[in-house]
């Protein structure tokens, strides 16, 4: 079994989940990256966001499987910063 240590003990890495999200719409000069960095970190995540030539913001997470299920639950909630059309997630 392959364990982590985090500042709360061990973990199993298998509860380890990653994200790559490339998500569309209005999501460019509208705060969105900021956004969703803050949420990322509340919910205890790493996580990058970054602005693509062709409009789209690319997200990318790390951490416990259920909390990076939130984080893509967010960014396709509509109560993010602009407006999302779409997130088109690749598996990690």
């Amino acid at each position: 079994m392959a364990v982590g240590v985090t500042g709360d003990g061990p973990r199993d890495r298998r509860d380890e989940g990653a994200l790559r999200a490339l998500v569309h719409g209005h999501v460019q000069g509208v705060g969105f990256r900021w956004a969703t960095r803050r949420r990322a970190g509340a919910l205890g995540l790493e996580c990058d966001a970054q602005n693509l030539p062709d409009g789209t913001v690319l997200v990318t997470a790390r951490g416990p499987v259920d909390t990076v299920a939130e984080l893509l639950a967010w960014l396709r909630g509509g109560s993010t910063p602009g407006h999302v059309t779409r997130v088109d997630v690749d598996e990690v």
